[in-house]
């Protein structure tokens, strides 16, 4: 059921994290609230706020962060997750839809929930793409070549180019990583979906890193999703309460865009989205199928149900579906 449309500086937005602080949400005036990140820009200039109020109007804020000297030095923030009292967002590390890949999308950032946080902010320097690719050879396979020309060796020339410490991150036969969702396990591990690669089937990828603040990440496991079909890449993660993980899958990449990847996987093309549940090496759950959606960035809940939000042409929308 489409809910509202709202809009936020103009721009499409990704992920959709509930605010845990009661205190923000008393200055809101709000019943719930929902941060989510803006498509175009510095992480610092792409945070914003979905507010349900208690008269049950919705209303979009733009918030802008202090990234101190990191400003302007990151782009293309994917993911939200909450630990600790802390709000995680992760770039997408990957690219423009024909390649390379670009640095300023390899980074995580972490603030405290405000109407005017403060943002720390690590870019790893493709760290992470070098433990996800690790992790996942034996399950990914051979990227295609007009993926590791257009990613990996195009990026490759251009560090050695520029004389860039982080080519060393880079391998040959490495896939692009992409990342779209995130959430933390009960036990402080971060859990990323992948949008890609995917599994030698088509199904989705899971991988479970453990990442100090400040330090080298490293993976503690690869979960593939048992959904069959595909290709379908990670279009959204959420933790439960109950320790389990509510999961959008859907389209690897953006259609209509020049995408390499779509232009290597055709079969891919008419990937609509669906909401699973999924608890780590359990049976993944049909909650919904969201067809005929393609473009489902994130899931959180509302009063018990499902609550998604999708990006339609520079503007915001949300979605009730009834659970199964």
């Amino acid at each position: 059921m489409h809910l509202v449309e709202l809009s936020a500086a103009g721009n499409e937005a990704s992920d959709l994290l509930r605010v845990h602080d009661p205190e923000l949400l008393r200055e809101l005036g709000a019943r719930a609230a929902y941060w989510t990140v803006l498509d175009e820009g510095p992480v610092e200039e792409c945070l914003a706020l979905l507010v349900l109020g208690h008269d049950g109007a919705w209303s979009a804020r733009h918030v802008r962060a202090d990234a101190g000297g990191q400003a302007g030095r990151t782009e293309d923030a994917e993911a939200l997750a909450w630990h600790d009292g802390w709000v995680y967002v992760l770039g997408s590390h990957f690219g423009k839809k024909k390649g390379p890949l670009r640095p300023k999308r390899a980074f995580v950032a972490r603030f405290r929930e405000s109407l005017a946080p403060r943002l720390e902010i690590v870019r790893n320097q493709f760290a992470l793409h070098r433990a996800v690719n690790d992790a996942v050879a034996e399950v990914t396979g051979t990227p295609a070549p007009g993926v590791r020309e257009s990613f990996i060796a195009a990026t490759m020339r251009r560090g050695l180019e520029k004389g860039r410490a982080w080519v060393d991150y880079l391998f040959e036969d490495d896939h692009p990583i992409n990342v779209e969702g995130a959430a933390f396990t009960r036990a402080g591990t971060l859990l990323i979906g992948l949008r890609w690669p995917v599994s030698k089937v088509g199904e989705p990828i899971l991988v479970e890193v453990e990442w100090p603040w400040g330090g080298a990440p490293v993976v503690k496991g690869v979960h593939v999703l048992p959904i069959g079909g595909g290709p379908l890449g990670i279009r959204a993660v959420s933790a439960r309460d109950d320790g389990s993980f509510d999961i959008v899958v859907g389209s690897i990449d953006a259609l209509d865009k020049g995408s390499v990847l779509l232009d290597e996987h055709p079969e891919a093309r008419d990937a609509t989205c669906a909401h699973y549940r999924y608890a780590l090496g359990g049976v993944a759950q049909l909650v919904a199928d969201l067809a005929p959606l393609h473009h489902v960035e994130g899931v959180s809940e509302l009063d018990g149900q499902p609550l998604y939000v999708t990006d339609e042409d520079h503007r915001i929308a949300l979605y009730r579906v009834p659970a199964r």
